[in-house]
């Protein structure tokens, strides 16, 4: 599905545009053959050897001449947990009718709903320079809509323009989560990482954290391709501001964009180098792009976890 903003800003409640974005994903995803894989979701699951002939669904077994059996909510697969950060740099668009913290809480958002459908338990953090809210796991269908109530709390204070300066200390947030978190989950960071230079290697750190105490983590770098990575402006002199700590810069596009290209692909790379040695994945979001690469990305992470 193309990413249309205006039509999904249309929709109400934030759990409606969530089922859109989904129907849609998963409708290019069954006609695309290259994909490799299909969708079975939480009413059905393949027959295991041992399971009870009574659960077979024979009007599915007719259609596709393949055995699966009826799924109940108890049948909890995944924990997972989406980690949202909320600091003021996610408020920032230039080209995109999006903020990257719109953006994010409506791919957070999808994530949720197609979670509850494979009755994997979902919880929600939101944090700048601290925890701001910790929803616990569950898979319920109310728990879901809390969660969504608590996205429409952000959007709404995203409008209105409620906001501080509010930095970003995920590697410290982050640390607290691994040592939170009882249960084996898979963790999904969404998040712009803007941290200074200088502390993506405590960040690097505190993934690793993560992992040592045995989750799967999936980070989304989630920024506007056209302004944040290619500097794509108009060439004559700009005031940039930065939303973190409200310091100004003036700056010529033209004068600057070879070398900035250049070391904006020098430390992505890096630090997706540093993320694959500790098996972590990581993955880019442009909030100008559609959302269909991301779904799959979470998607393909979740196969492999069975």
């Amino acid at each position: 599905m193309l990413l249309d903003h205006e039509l999904l800003s249309q929709l109400a409640p934030l759990e409606l545009r969530a089922r859109k974005i989904v129907e849609g994903f998963i409708s290019g995803l069954h006609k695309s053959p290259h994909h490799g894989f299909s969708v079975e979701f939480a009413e059905h699951r393949p027959y295991n050897p041992g399971d009870e002939i009574k659960h077979i669904d024979w009007k599915v077994y007719a259609k596709s001449e393949r055995l699966f059996v009826k799924k109940y909510e108890e049948e909890t697969n995944l924990r997972c947990y989406i980690l949202l950060d909320t600091s003021s740099s996610m408020f920032y668009k230039y080209f995109s009718p999006w903020s990257k913290l719109r953006y994010a809480i409506h791919f957070g958002s999808a994530l949720m709903y197609l979670m509850n459908r494979q009755r994997d338990a979902c919880g929600l953090i939101t944090f700048n320079e601290e925890i701001n809210h910790f929803f616990p796991a569950k898979s319920s269908y109310s728990h879901l809509r809390l969660l969504f109530s608590e996205f429409e709390q952000l959007l709404e204070e995203e409008e209105q323009q409620e906001q501080e300066q509010r930095k970003t200390a995920t590697a410290k947030v982050i640390h607290e989560v691994a040592e939170r978190l009882n249960h084996r989950s898979l963790v999904v960071v969404l998040t712009d990482l803007f941290e200074n230079v200088d502390e993506h290697d405590q960040l690097i750190s505190s993934l690793k954290h993560l992992r040592h105490r045995k989750h799967e983590v999936l980070l989304f770098n989630v920024l506007e391709q056209q302004s944040e990575r290619d500097l794509d402006f108009q060439d004559h002199r700009i005031m940039m501001q930065d939303m973190e700590s409200g310091e100004n810069i003036e700056v010529m596009p033209a004068q600057i964009r070879k070398d900035y290209k250049k070391k904006v692909e020098e430390l992505t790379h890096r630090f997706k180098m540093a993320c694959s040695e500790f098996q972590i994945d990581f993955e880019s979001l442009d909030t100008q792009s559609e959302f269909d690469l991301a779904l799959l990305a979470y998607l393909n992470k979740r196969k492999r976890l069975g």
